[in-house]
């Protein structure tokens, strides 16, 4: 999408384009994406991990031979295996996910796809899902990778955002604006 830039600078920027540049010549682009998007969400859901990965009174050694267990655990490829333990051998574990946010964003953008954040209510079903990215396709004109997110206090509808549009259309949001309204009356 036009205006969209997603670049990644600074610390992990590096890390993101020596690891991105591997994962090009080894033809394993999507096995990294893959491995990284499962380890991101290890991550989010695990507050263990991410204590490890932020807190400094962990140590190398510990740090290291933590991430080595998720990782054989999570299956991840060799070159992924590799990325994560030179990363926790520097001790930049805390930026991480900020890195794996960075390799999926560029590869998106050397593939010319737009990331649609979705927050709904209840998870969207099969259907619902492939409506929504045949509107947002035609909508962007490209191809379109979303991400969900469930936030039960939206009550129903969703909240689309595509880089810097946003389209509310939850009902938590209708409702406040209905009480602004009644208020002024």
């Amino acid at each position: 999408m036009a205006g969209e830039d997603r670049s990644v600078s600074g610390l992990a920027g590096r890390y993101v384009a020596a690891l991105f540049e591997l994962a090009d010549e080894q033809k394993a682009l999507d096995q990294v994406a893959g491995d990284l998007t499962g380890l991101k969400s290890l991550i989010e859901e695990s507050p263990e991990l991410r204590r490890l990965m932020l807190s400094p009174l962990y140590g190398r050694d510990q740090q290291v031979k933590a991430m080595d267990a998720v990782l054989a655990k999570a299956s991840v490829s060799a070159l992924t295996r590799k990325f994560v333990l030179v990363v926790a051998e520097n001790r930049r574990l805390f930026a991480l996910r900020g890195m794996i946010d960075g390799f999926l964003a560029e590869l998106a953008r050397r593939r010319g796809e737009v990331t649609a954040q979705v927050t709904v209510a209840r998870p969207l079903t099969d259907a619902q899902a492939k409506h929504l990215e045949d509107t947002l396709k035609a909508s962007v004109g490209g191809k379109v990778r979303i991400e969900t997110r469930i936030d039960e206090s939206l009550i129903g509808g969703l909240i689309v955002q595509v880089g810097s549009r946003m389209v509310d259309g939850s009902l938590k949001t209708k409702l406040q604006k209905l009480q602004n309204a009644m208020k002024g009356v």
